[in-house]
């Protein structure tokens, strides 16, 4: 069912980069707003950049270009109005190619003349700034070095973004003229005759620019070196930098690209998550720079057009170099946040930036009891024991009150459906649109979702089960099980999600314990549940009805249950129940 927003929450925005041209209408609803969500969208493949060089050499924007842009601004006018969105809404954002343009003037005046919308410039230093915004829109928190690649141009700054705070370099983010179409232009006119083998000092013309790819290569490392220091890191990222490396966020159509194709090329193959905003890479895969140009040559791969495909040999260079530029660098992580989610999430009050991505974007679903459904939950979770054992950190609290949120959802389905469909919901169900959440918690609530439900999973979807489990930890998909049972218990006990606090059915307590398993030598977790005796007439926690769940709970630590195998994790579950008279 389509939830209709608050036309004056609804803003339209059109991004008009490089390489296409986005047109969205995202709800800002309070309540939605962290997640950034689109109530429509579309694009259009004209490139603005390309259609400067038509000629082979930099002229203005043909006419028939400018036609097909103020077409597809009227459709997206019309779009506007059927959605109700106020023209004091609407944004029309340029970056590098119409700032750059010849004609710029004459076709930001048709786009005036034929819609009545101005066109926003952004400077080189605000595109920079705003394509950060975006990537902070990305995840739930940030702390690295931050690139996007456009067509036209380049830029790279610093990030450090927490509790809804953003900050970057004092001195904005530094722009180069490598965009993924420029720097293809640019490596195509270049000379490689003769000259290749020279020292990379000799590789200029007397003007200074590189004359062969070797010299290019040597340029753009010194100035990526050279921008490193000038954006002056705090303190805090040089020390990372030192022991542990950093982390780089990336957008930008030309690196999502390069994503998608590291993507297919991923250890668990098919990858199970379809959105590039999420996935991460190390440095090593990040840089399969020759195995990835072949694929882009050979292969059609998913969300890989035509005209990207054309720059990946150009994307590679730029790989190669940033990453000899910047041997800091140890992981990468790929967002869809660019100028539009930017632009948006810069309008976010504090505290509505500070929420986290996954609990923001469920919170939809929840009953109105959701909030004590999570307590009972967090409640049958065990914490650090004097040993120091504890559970993974990606089973937070956010990551509860998702499931919390999301248990009933599937409820009104035919029970062999749930399953199947809550393996979906973070994947391409209705969480699918939600921006900000990392693909670990997308797997782990899709996991314990899956779990909370009776029944095995049909081929092909236990394929897809196994693939998901691949991407975690043997440790988080063990306790996204438990989890997902004991959510299972608790929906059934409640099967409304409506909680009386004040005469509840069940009551949690979890700690670590040891000697559990069948020899008595294991370290594992005792459950304890606290119910109403079944005097009371609560036929929901009678022994007939409470045992059989209890049973599948403490099914989840037997030893044939282990991730992984006989030798793989898991820990013994024992569930003792306590009935009290009140």
């Amino acid at each position: 069912m389509l939830r209709t927003p608050s036309p004056s929450s609804l803003y339209g925005l059109v991004d008009m980069g490089s390489n296409g041209i986005r047109f969205s209408i995202t709800d800002l609803s309070p309540a939605t707003a962290r997640c950034l969500p689109t109530v429509y969208q579309d694009r259009e493949g004209i490139s603005l950049f390309d259609a400067q060089y038509s000629t082979g050499v930099k002229g203005p924007i043909p006419q028939d270009t400018i036609d097909g842009v103020l077409s597809s601004l009227l459709k997206f006018k019309s779009a506007c109005a059927d959605f109700g969105v106020p023209e004091f809404n609407i944004r029309v954002l340029a970056t590098e190619a119409t700032r750059n343009a010849i004609n710029s003037q004459d076709f930001r005046k048709q786009i005036k003349d034929a819609t009545g919308w101005d066109v926003a410039m952004l400077p080189k230093e605000a595109e920079g700034r705003i394509g950060a915004m975006g990537v902070a829109s990305s995840f739930a928190s940030v702390e690295g070095l931050v690139m996007d690649l456009g067509g036209g141009s380049t830029q790279i700054t610093w990030m450090i973004a927490k509790d809804g705070k953003v900050q970057t370099s004092p001195k904005g983010s530094i722009s180069f003229p490598f965009g993924a179409a420029a720097l293809s232009r640019q490596l195509a006119e270049l000379s490689v005759s003769g000259s290749e083998s020279a020292s990379p000092s000799m590789q200029k013309s007397k003007n200074g620019p590189a004359t062969t790819r070797a010299g290019l290569e040597a340029d753009m490392k010194a100035q990526f070196r050279q921008a490193y220091e000038d954006l002056d890191p705090p303190e805090s990222l040089r020390e990372k930098a030192k022991r542990h490396g950093l982390t780089l966020y990336l957008s930008g159509g030309g690196f999502r690209g390069w994503g998608y194709l590291l993507m297919s090329q991923h250890k668990v193959s098919p990858y199970p998550i379809p959105i590039i905003n999420g996935f991460h890479v190390t440095k090593r895969e990040f840089q399969q720079t020759s195995q990835i140009s072949a694929l882009a040559a050979e292969q059609s791969v998913f969300r890989i057009s035509k005209r990207r495909a054309a720059q990946v040999p150009a994307v590679a260079f730029l790989v190669n170099v940033l990453v000899d530029a910047l041997p800091m660098i140890t992981q990468v992580r790929f967002c869809q946040g660019g100028v539009r989610e930017g632009f948006l999430f810069d309008t976010l009050d504090t505290a509505t930036k500070a929420l986290d991505p996954l609990p923001a974007a469920t919170a939809p679903y929840g009953t109105a009891c959701a909030g004590d459904l999570a307590e009972l939950l967090f409640a049958g979770l065990p914490g650090q024991n004097d040993l120091g054992r504890t559970l993974p950190a990606s089973l937070n609290a956010a990551l509860i009150r998702a499931v919390a949120d999301m248990m009933y959802l599937h409820l009104p389905l035919p029970k062999e459906t749930r399953s199947v469909a809550a393996l979906h919901t973070s994947l391409t169900g209705v969480l699918a649109s939600a921006h900000g959440i990392s693909h670990a918690d997308r797997a782990l609530l899709a996991l314990t979702l899956c779990a909370r439900w009776d029944g095995d999973l049909p081929p092909p979807y236990s394929d897809l089960q196994t693939r998901l489990q691949a991407i975690l930890t043997q440790q988080e998909v063990f306790w996204a099980k438990y989890l997902g049972v004991l959510a299972g218990l608790v929906g059934a006990v409640y099967p409304a999600g409506r909680v009386d606090v004040a005469r509840p059915r069940l009551q949690f307590a979890a700690r670590w314990a040891d000697g559990l398993g069948k020899k008595g030598l294991n370290q594992g977790v005792v459950l304890q549940i606290n119910c109403r005796r079944e005097s009371h007439n609560d036929a929901m926690t009678a022994p007939a009805a409470l045992n059989p769940l209890v049973h599948e709970l403490e099914k989840v630590g037997k030893k044939k249950n282990r991730v992984g195998g006989e030798h793989g994790y898991g820990v013994p579950i024992q569930v003792e129940i306590e009935r009290v008279l009140e």
